[in-house]
């Protein structure tokens, strides 16, 4: 008997995780949407030329995620993910008020 209970839990445990994993792929590539609470606090823009100057002085032209030290892509990439917003993947062109030049 204790050998089919350890096969029990262990077909069990196997089958758990298979079935979790796909939601995790998924989750993994979802983009940032400037509605999402956090971006709008963040003053998330998908395209960085948008950007409301007058609203966030910060921002200067040019500066973009692709090349923020968050961005967890190379700078090729059209889009990578931030840790800033979760497991979630910002555009390289975006921009948000966290923006901190990568260092060279």
């Amino acid at each position: 008997m204790p050998s089919n209970r350890r096969q029990f839990l262990v077909t069990t445990a196997m089958l758990s995780a298979s079935l979790s994993l796909p939601r995790v792929a998924l989750s993994d590539d979802a983009m940032v949407s400037e509605s999402d609470s956090n971006a709008q606090a963040l003053g998330y823009r998908a395209d960085a030329t948008t950007v409301d100057k007058a609203k966030y002085p910060k921002y200067a032209s040019g500066q973009m995620c692709s090349t923020c030290q968050f961005y967890q892509g190379a700078a090729a990439d059209p889009t990578a993910p931030c840790p800033l917003f979760g497991t979630k993947r910002v555009s390289g062109k975006g921009w948000c008020n966290s923006y901190i030049k990568k260092a060279a």
